[in-house]
């Protein structure tokens, strides 16, 4: 940026985008001064060096926001962990999987871990039926994402969502929510 950049000849840019062609550095600096703008240095690899002229500090806040506007509309996704033991009791699975059909109606996803210990090691099959199961069972609510598999001595299986949780956009957030409550607050002060 002005000063800092190093080369002898730049290829320039307008602020509007327009080409200025190959000028010396220092006819690029005054070109920035003359029109009070920063000389931003935007392909330092090129040959020669393409820099624009800019205001800087503004290019750097809307970068800034840009960024901020992503995070806040990219979605997050969770993944809760539901674990179980392949000699589970009938009122104990009932519990179990009411967990997991709260957390896929959330629209999070859900890591099923079966744990074998000891002799049930040997015995992978009844953690597969116990796994294929519960599938069926939340099969309205969610879908298989990945297979039972067995890993050392768990065996694991994830559940995801049919449909995504709504969009974080389409949900009023609180500050518009209270701004209504003021709104309906104020309309009834007034009568």
């Amino acid at each position: 940026m002005n000063e800092q950049i190093r080369a002898r000849e730049v290829r320039l840019v307008g602020p509007q985008g327009e080409q200025v062609g190959i000028v010396s550095l220092d006819k690029a600096l005054q070109l920035a001064a003359d029109v009070d703008l920063d000389l931003v240095e935007v392909a330092p690899t090129a040959r020669p060096p393409v820099c624009k002229l800019m205001d800087y500090g503004k290019h750097k806040y809307e970068t800034a926001l840009k960024a901020r506007e992503a995070r806040r509309n990219q979605q997050q996704t969770v993944i809760k962990e539901m674990k179980l033991r392949p000699k589970i009791d009938e009122h104990d699975y009932e519990t179990k999987k009411g967990h997991v059909v709260r957390f896929l109606k959330a629209g999070d996803k859900v890591k099923i871990t079966i744990m074998f210990r000891g002799r049930e090691q040997s015995r992978p099959e009844l953690g597969l039926r116990l796994l294929r199961r519960l599938g069926e069972d939340i099969a309205d609510l969610g879908v298989v994402e990945s297979a039972p598999k067995q890993d050392g001595r768990n065996m694991v299986m994830v559940l995801a969502p049919h449909r995504a949780k709504q969009p974080v956009a389409a949900r009023p957030s609180k500050r518009a929510e209270r701004a209504e409550q003021r709104a309906a607050a104020q309309t009834d002060d007034a009568e």
